[in-house]
């Protein structure tokens, strides 16, 4: 055998594999089906601008061990999302924060936001919410729910707000402040140069083979070395033998314009059910509109996200972390137990599992750790 691992993908989870493995003196072999590294993460120069191809990606934690980790290879800038809802033409502060609720009933204390919220969760009846609608009423009453989160997660998941976990809206902040910053995080940023360099400099001095679908000769990529990491969905790995996870899937219509600002903010969400896309992003907006070098960039590249439910030859994106897929996923960890000796299972697609950028590259250290 010529290498200690293959690594199949080169996302984050494979690049901070790689590079510790390699660290720890291991011979090391990355494997990319797509024909650029990077995964998801990836991010394309167009016009001089870094465009988060497949969907824009804002690093955020608490983890300081995982920053510090991280900046050994870039800087980050100081982007602070701060998007923006769109209904119907009426502009709204994301997350819900005292902007928000001023907007929507005038209201200018954060008692008067917190009496409407409890008069109209008191008049919907919700006591113990059991499914989204309820818990999105119970955190933020009913007009903002039927405005700003309703059409524009029915459109995400592509099923009926009833139909949905309670827990996948309790992810989303509530601030009782003029505070526009997203995330509840110590750092946060993007980095300078795009998340592409990071991942180059991961990989630095690694063996990385592009276009190269492991699935397509297992037998002849196993052979090559003692361990196996694999990034990939887990139920193709077993050849879907107990039926297909469910995914969503996300299609993008990116075009560049002649104009040097489209939006004037990095993402807006469009939260009636009408709009056929979930947001816009303005990708030039994550580095302050400018380039490497500092200088105002004069046209701009945008990014309609389209939500759809994924089918076989799609690119997968979010699990559908439901009872039933949860149980699927158990039979098909079960099966991935089998394999321990040669193959491990990492990453958001092998751990089928909605992981933050941060936390993947958490699990990936502890991985090596395992491991090495």
């Amino acid at each position: 055998m010529k290498y200690d691992y293959l690594i199949v993908g080169s996302g984050l989870y494979g690049a901070v594999f790689a590079q510790e493995a390699k660290k720890a003196g291991k011979k090391v072999l990355v494997i990319e089906r797509r024909p650029h590294i990077a995964g998801n993460v990836y991010t394309e120069d167009i016009e001089g601008i870094h465009v988060h191809k497949y969907g824009a990606h804002i690093f955020h934690t608490n983890n300081e061990e995982v920053w510090n980790y991280l900046n050994q290879f870039v800087r980050f800038n100081r982007f602070t999302n701060s998007p923006v809802a769109n209904y119907k033409g009426e502009l709204y502060s994301l997350p819900f924060n005292m902007y928000t609720f001023n907007r929507m009933w005038g209201v200018v204390t954060p008692q008067q936001a917190k009496e409407k919220i409890e008069e109209q969760r008191k008049a919907a009846g919700i006591t113990n919410p059991k499914n989204l609608e309820e818990q999105a009423i119970s955190l933020v009453g009913t007009d903002i729910y039927e405005k700003l989160v309703k059409g524009y997660t029915e459109k995400q998941w592509g099923r009926d707000c009833k139909d949905l976990p309670a827990f996948i809206i309790k992810r989303l902040p509530v601030r009782f402040t003029f505070d526009n910053n997203y995330f509840n995080a110590l750092y946060q940023g993007i980095p300078i140069g795009g998340y592409t360099k990071l991942v180059e400099r991961l990989m630095d001095g690694i063996e990385v083979k592009l276009g190269e679908d492991y699935l397509e000769d297992r037998e002849g990529f196993d052979r090559l070395a003692e361990r196996v990491i694999y990034t990939g969905p887990i139920d193709s790995f077993f050849g879907c033998c107990l039926g297909h996870l469910e995914y969503r899937s996300v299609r993008f219509d990116t075009q560049v314009l002649d104009t040097p600002n489209f939006q004037g903010n990095a993402a807006v969400n469009y939260t009636d059910r009408e709009t056929p896309w979930t947001r816009i992003i303005e990708h030039k907006w994550f580095e302050f509109g400018k380039d490497e070098e500092g200088n105002d960039l004069p046209k701009t590249v945008i990014s309609r996200e389209y939500s759809s439910e994924w089918k076989p030859g799609q690119e997968p994106y979010y699990p559908v972390n439901d009872e039933k897929n949860g149980t699927l996923f158990q039979k098909y960890q079960e099966l991935a137990e089998q394999t321990a000796g040669k193959v491990r299972f990492g990453g958001r697609l092998g751990e089928y599992k909605y992981y933050d950028m941060d936390q993947v590259v958490a699990a990936a250290l502890s991985a090596a750790r395992q491991e090495l």
